[in-house]
């Protein structure tokens, strides 16, 4: 038994992508084989005594980790020298602090699961009918995350608009029902932090997608002239660059991720337990977890990528004597090509991702792996 160059190119593209597309690298690259059957299906089984297939896909995640490296470099800097200054210091003070030790302790529970239930649960689950069970399972996951998002966001929410008046000075007055009378005067730069959208349309009034719940109060205002600008144009801080959807730069967003408590992002790191599962999303699991925390999809999917790094990074590396080894012999063209392929699929995804998620959702997402399971669960059990 052994590996083909076009398996290995098909896999290390498919395991690259699929890795962080929250669709389930284990589990594609479980079902494609046995869909496709043949050669295909013989060669590549994660469940077949002495198969060097698991320790190739596995061993793949070490240039899918370094595609992410190469893609967040400046980000890991500031992480890693956050890091070094909090122990050098003996405290925590910065964000960048801060969200080092939040990856690193959120890292703990998905590391020890890894060691101890891996090697079982890929071998014994790792089979096209439980892959495509799971794929079904992960799509339940991705579609419940958004559905249970929505609500919260309508609990916080009493109104889909919010009216505010824009003065000549540039400040916004913000009128709230919560507070009786009470006017509220906010600088532009503050508006994000209550207006996820941050955009002001032509009546004046402000799109609501942020935690705040606020509605129009029965006040009398004192008119402000409006300012000559177009209304329609979000509001944006001068000098805040294009990285994120509603202008951010990365240090904002770990800015607002770090705002959460340390047993709140240690749990989104732990969703990547149920990872170990064929089918279920590394990706998609974290990013669904850190929406029901009350993060954007676009700091969800920043947060759930940095969390990956390390996890997939140490993975592959544990892979790496196997693929050394008896397991591997033979292989190791096989094994470069299958990573330059990855490397190259997961910086392309990871690329794409981090813009598709400045404005979209897991939803799309989850309809895919729905219908991906059903019909690979027909195929498997009825043909």
């Amino acid at each position: 038994m052994t590996i083909t160059y076009p398996e290995a190119i098909v896999v290390g593209l498919l395991q690259g992508v699929s890795e962080l597309f929250p669709v389930s690298s284990l589990g594609h690259s479980v079902l494609v084989p046995a869909l496709i059957g043949g050669r295909w299906a013989k060669d590549l089984s994660v469940s077949a005594p002495e198969s060097p297939y698991l320790a190739f896909i596995v061993g793949l995640h070490v240039a899918t980790a370094l595609a992410l490296v190469a893609y967040f470099w400046r980000d890991w800097l500031r992480i890693v020298r956050g890091f070094v200054t909090s122990i050098w210091n003996r405290r925590v003070d910065t964000s960048d602090e801060r969200l080092a030790w939040m990856i690193v302790i959120a890292t703990i529970p998905v590391g020890l699961a890894g060691l101890l239930l891996e090697h079982t649960f890929r071998t014994v689950l790792g089979r096209p009918v439980p892959a495509a069970v799971f794929l079904i399972a992960n799509g339940a996951i991705l579609y419940g995350a958004e559905r249970l998002r929505r609500r919260n966001d309508g609990e916080r929410t009493s109104v889909a608009r919010r009216p505010i008046l824009v003065s000549s000075d540039g400040r916004a007055t913000l009128y709230s029902s919560r507070v009786a009378g009470r006017v509220e005067v906010v600088e532009p730069a503050a508006l994000r932090a209550i207006d996820a959208t941050g955009a002001i349309d032509a009546a004046g009034t402000a799109a609501t997608a942020g935690p705040m719940s606020v509605e129009p109060a029965v006040v009398d205002p004192v008119p402000v002239a409006p300012p000559a600008v177009d209304a329609r144009a979000p509001v944006i801080p001068e000098g805040v660059g294009h990285a994120g959807s509603d202008g951010s730069e990365p240090a904002e967003s770990d800015a607002r991720i770090t705002r959460h408590r340390i047993g709140e992002t240690t749990l989104i790191g732990s969703a990547q337990i149920l990872a170990l599962l064929p089918g279920i999303s590394r990706s998609g699991v974290t990013m669904a977890a850190g929406l029901l925390r009350g993060l954007s999809h676009e700091d969800a999917a920043r947060f759930s990528f940095l969390l990956a790094t390390p996890v997939i990074l140490a993975a592959g590396v544990l892979k790496l004597p196997d693929l050394t080894g008896p397991l591997g012999h033979g292989i190791g063209g096989q094994v470069l090509a299958g990573s330059v392929a990855s490397g190259l699929g997961a910086y392309a995804a990871v690329r794409w991702l981090t813009r598709y998620f400045q404005t979209r959702t897991l939803t799309p997402f989850a309809i895919y792996c729905a219908v991906a399971g059903v019909l690979s669960l027909a195929w498997l059990t009825l043909v």
